[in-house]
C-alpha cells in the first residue's frame, strides 16, 4: 500500500512539475516566427524612415523656395534703391 500511494504521488507530482513546462513551451516563439518578426520589424522601420525623408525634403524644399523668393524681393528692392539714386534729377535753378 505504501508503495503504491508513493507511486501515486510521484506520478502526481511529477504531472504538476510538467503542466508550467507545458505551458512555457506553448508561449515560446519558435525561431521561424522570430525570423518573421525581425523581418516585419525591420519593414516597419524602413518604411517610418522612407516617411520621415519624405516629409523632411519637402520641409526642405519648402524653406529653399522661400528663401530664394524672399531675397529676389530683397534684390528687386534694392536694385530700385539704386535705380533712384542714380536717376537724374532736373536742375532746379
Amino acid at each position: 500500500m505504501k508503495l503504491k500511494k508513493c507511486l501515486l504521488v510521484s506520478s502526481l507530482f511529477a504531472a504538476l512539475a510538467a503542466v508550467p513546462c507545458a505551458i512555457i513551451a506553448q508561449n515560446a516563439p519558435s525561431a521561424k516566427q522570430d525570423m518573421k518578426n525581425a523581418g516585419q520589424d525591420t519593414k516597419d522601420a524602413a518604411k517610418d524612415t522612407g516617411s520621415a525623408t519624405k516629409k523632411t525634403a519637402k520641409k526642405a524644399g519648402h524653406a529653399t523656395k522661400k528663401a530664394a523668393n524672399k531675397s529676389a524681393q530683397k534684390t528687386q528692392k534694392g536694385a530700385e534703391k539704386v535705380e533712384d539714386k542714380t536717376q537724374s534729377k532736373p536742375d532746379s535753378q
